[in-house]
């Protein structure tokens, strides 16, 4: 086989366990020598806001949990040294003793469009609110009432709900964070 074609293979990894499985798949590589055979592996990954305790909190949350993506050209003893790193499971649509199967050109587009999308679109996401919509509060001291939204502030990403309280309107001022549409 005297190809050194790379194609992109898809690692099956124990849950959890992705970006360990990751490195230690670097690491193997790269000590039996075999940096030419392996171009990149990719854990892909979406940022996730969330909010604990009132703030607001990014993290990265694995967009195919248990899956590592591998470009890589699967000669000799590469399938083997990847197979026998920790975490590894195995390749993705093998057969019994057959060859890893590789992704097809239109797989690895969308798989990478959406990493490379998710890059991008990281905090500037306009979240379509309107005057007039009802909405339920879902963080903070007024979690579970129901308001109707007076006034969207886009620079601050605010709106302004007015809620009823004990029978009287009363205005909050909510992140879009702490609000849910009621559809």
């Amino acid at each position: 086989m005297a190809d050194s074609v790379k194609k992109w293979y898809v690692v099956r990894a124990i849950g959890g366990q992705e970006n360990k499985v990751k490195s230690y798949i670097e690491t193997e590589i790269s000590r039996l020598g075999l940096s030419d055979y392996v171009d990149q592996v990719l854990v892909p990954t979406e940022k996730v806001i969330q909010i604990r305790n009132g703030k607001k909190i990014n993290k990265e949350r694995i967009y195919f949990p248990g899956y590592i993506m591998v470009e890589a050209n699967l000669t000799g003893e590469v399938p083997h040294v990847i197979k026998s790193v920790t975490g590894v499971i195995g390749f993705l649509g093998e057969t019994k003793g057959g060859e890893p199967v590789p992704l097809r050109k239109s797989e690895i587009n969308r798989m990478l469009g959406k990493v490379d999308e998710l890059a991008i679109q990281n905090d500037n996401v306009a979240i379509p609110y309107t005057v007039g919509e009802t909405v339920k509060v879902v963080d903070g001291p007024f979690n579970g009432f129901d308001g109707i939204i007076e006034n969207v502030n886009e620079e601050k990403r605010k709106l302004e709900v007015m809620v009823k309280i004990f029978g009287r309107k009363t205005p909050l001022e909510l992140s879009y964070m702490q609000v849910d549409k009621i559809s």
